[in-house]
């Protein structure tokens, strides 16, 4: 009797472990659900002097390059990499000014939305930043405010990017070979320079972001593959195939960002940023990939193989 009864606790306590696992997985899902309410551009008051700033500034969001070919030094536009002018699930803008002001490691200083809009235009757009009084920058302003509406702050918690955390080391040779598999061309093109900023924006040269943003590290880029491409079958790629197609294009010539020594200048710098040191012994074969933390090497059979 004593035994069946021990027996029992124990069951009856594993059942709450799962019960309870189960109810916090189902709990942390549900706040990352973005809203789908929005209210719609076409909705606001036309008399609200809001109103056609932040209609300007979802021409601006969706057409960067095109609006704004003085600021701009891509082919790229915001909604690039923030799909459906940043209100759908591929990096989401909904609720991003509510986090901010907020500290930036990169920079050592605190930044205002503003900021992080110039930081885009800087090194996502490779461009010049805008004035912080110009028509343009409080229409984007407007416009990120209008996707914030009805967010608190801290509640937005499908903000960002989810990172690869552990990147299988990459082959590059695999990574072309992908790009030519999973008809990435078709959006691409074959050289990398893209058919449209936002239905396939330039993925290297000129036309796309230089080596100073975000989408430079490996395992930005590698999560962002993973989790949203290819557009017509997204997290259709296991970890390694993310990977190697990231290093691929992360190999190719790109805009040099003329900041780097400025970077990080408190330190923590990311080891997974590709420079263009990085990129010729990438191309060479002689890049160390074991030099970029939370890289899982591969074993020796696979070079047997």
């Amino acid at each position: 009797m004593q035994g069946n009864k021990k027996g029992y606790v124990f069951m009856l306590f594993i059942m709450i472990v799962l019960v309870s696992a189960c109810s916090q997985e189902t709990s942390k899902q549900e706040t990352k659900e973005i809203p789908e309410d929005l209210p719609s551009l076409e909705d606001l008051d036309p008399n609200d002097p809001m109103t056609p700033y932040a209609k300007y500034g979802e021409e601006i969001f969706n057409k960067t390059s095109t609006v704004l070919p003085e600021k701009t030094g891509n082919e790229l536009s915001c909604a690039s990499c923030h799909a459906d002018g940043g209100a759908s699930s591929t990096i989401s803008m909904i609720g991003v000014t509510t986090e901010y002001p907020a500290f930036r490691p990169r920079e050592d200083t605190i930044f205002t939305i503003e900021d992080r809009i110039n930081g885009c235009m800087l090194r996502s757009m490779n461009g010049e930043e805008l004035e912080f009084e110009s028509e343009e920058m409080r229409a984007i302003s407007a416009y990120l405010t209008h996707l914030s509406e009805g967010i608190q702050q801290g509640e937005a918690a499908w903000l960002g990017l989810d990172k690869m955390e552990e990147i299988p080391e990459p082959d590059i040779e695999r990574g072309s070979e992908l790009f030519v598999e999973k008809s990435c061309m078709s959006c691409h093109a074959t050289d990398g320079s893209g058919k449209g900023m936002t239905s396939g924006p330039p993925l290297w040269g000129d036309g796309s972001f230089n080596d100073g943003a975000g989408m430079n590290r490996l395992s930005d880029i590698s999560g962002f593959i993973k989790e949203y491409m290819p557009k017509h079958n997204p997290g259709s790629l296991t970890d390694q195939e993310a990977a190697d197609l990231g290093a691929f294009i992360l190999s190719r010539e790109r805009p040099v960002w003329g900041g780097h020594d400025k970077d990080w200048s408190d330190g923590g710098r990311p080891t997974d940023i590709i420079t263009q040191e990085r990129r010729e012994k990438i191309r060479n074969g002689t890049f160390d990939w074991t030099e970029i933390d939370h890289i899982v090497p591969k074993k020796a059979y696979d070079y047997e193989k």
